[in-house]
């Protein structure tokens, strides 16, 4: 059986005044192109598939056109998961027209599939809470899948019934793959599990989550999930949330974050993009290759030194954007500002790093840098008020709410 996992689509993402929707497009064709070469027999979405709860309608258009292409009319099922960043009843939404297609949309950890069956052959073999058991079209291997989309930590344990637990959430959610590989995994076919959470391997540093991501670590006790909670029936685990394509461990199977199709905040300039094909057989570990995506375009940092050197170096790149920083010795005037944008239309940012000190110490006395992080701003304005900074509880609570915003 061959799989194909991408996740962090983020349609609808904008790059500050830039759009990034013609890109995605390019990105998304050429994830189609990968499946039908590859001849995958699913594809797993692992969660992020909008950036917002309310994404454009062009956003909306762009998902449905590519999922039911990737679907291939249900010869080749489509399994996709909200993340953090979805509106779980606005991805179950199409769910009646969408099973018509072979695309299968959960959008709670505790989503239960209608069974059905479509005359390509994919059918539904069984289906609970947070599982999922498919009979594919051209296989006699079932294809099963336990699925966590994305909820914060009191949901989560709400969800899997232990809304009332003093338990860690990484244990209720280790029983709870547990019991469902005990009753439906087995080696007579195919196991993975999806998800859309901070997963770590014990004992490893934390990975950062993307610039600009709402966390997923919240207040109130919540930790990473280890891989080693993943039950071992389990032979692939496809995971969303993490930009950067990574493996995570290879025990007690290989445990992938595919990263998202195109980079989307500066934090990840100049990284590759990648889809996975995980070839696997009942009773033997999944087979993981990369497959990297060429289209969508580059995020650079330059840091210039004067006029000429950015306009020599924005001339050898166009096709990019970019966040250029300007070491001058004063502010930059209005007339090279335009004289930059007229170089290059992909400037995203202008960073002055001002070289006369006492004239940047008297601009700093007159404004605020609203380019700062919310997080930076908290923290200054915090200052001024109060003298001393924030305890570490307190930024945890303020990082909570940008992540419930």
């Amino acid at each position: 059986m061959k799989l194909l996992h991408t996740s962090d689509w983020h349609l609808g993402k904008r790059l500050e005044d830039f759009s990034r929707m013609e890109e995605q497009q390019a990105v998304l064709q050429e994830i189609c192109e990968i499946a039908e070469r590859e001849q995958v027999d699913a594809i797993l979405v692992s969660g992020d598939l909008f950036d917002t709860f309310n994404p454009p309608t062009e956003a909306v258009d762009l998902l449905y056109k590519t999922l039911k292409r990737l679907a291939a009319d249900g010869r080749r099922p489509v399994i996709a998961i909200a993340g953090n960043h979805d509106s779980p009843d606005r991805i179950e939404a199409p769910d009646p027209l969408a099973r018509e297609c072979g695309i299968i949309f959960m959008g709670y950890p505790n989503s239960v599939v209608t069974p059905f069956e479509l005359e390509s052959g994919l059918k539904v073999l069984q289906s609970d809470q947070g599982f999922l058991e498919l009979k594919l079209p051209g296989t006699t291997t079932p294809l099963r899948i336990i699925h966590t989309s994305y909820a914060n930590e009191y949901r989560l344990k709400t969800f899997l019934g232990q809304e009332n637990s003093e338990e860690e959430l990484r244990t209720v959610l280790q029983e709870n793959w547990q019991s469902l590989a005990y009753r439906y995994c087995n080696e007579q076919g195919v196991n993975v599990l999806v998800s859309h959470l901070f997963v770590v391997k014990k004992g490893d540093e934390f990975p950062e989550e993307p610039e600009d991501e709402k966390p997923i670590l919240h207040v109130g006790g919540a930790q990473a999930v280890y891989t080693e909670n993943f039950p071992r029936q389990v032979q692939y685990v496809a995971l969303g949330h993490l930009h950067r394509i990574q493996q995570v461990d290879h025990v007690p199977c290989p445990v992938w974050y595919s990263g998202s199709p195109l980079s989307y905040s500066f934090a990840e300039a100049s990284q590759k993009k990648f889809a996975l094909i995980i070839e696997a057989e009942p009773g033997e570990e999944a087979r993981v290759r990369e497959v990297g995506l060429t289209n969508g375009k580059q995020l650079l940092r330059k840091r210039a030194e004067g006029v000429e050197d950015a306009i020599q170096w924005l001339a050898g790149n166009q096709n990019a954007l970019v966040e250029l920083t300007m070491v001058t010795e004063t502010f930059l005037t209005a007339m090279e500002r335009r004289q930059l944008n007229a170089v290059h239309p992909g400037i995203v940012a202008i960073i002055p790093e001002v070289t006369d000190t006492e004239m940047l110490v008297d601009r700093q006395q007159k404004q605020i840098d609203l380019t700062q992080s919310m997080e930076k701003l908290f923290v200054d304005y915090f200052k001024h008020e109060k003298g001393q900074e924030p305890g570490e509880e307190l930024m945890k609570l303020f990082v909570e709410i940008l992540a419930e915003e």
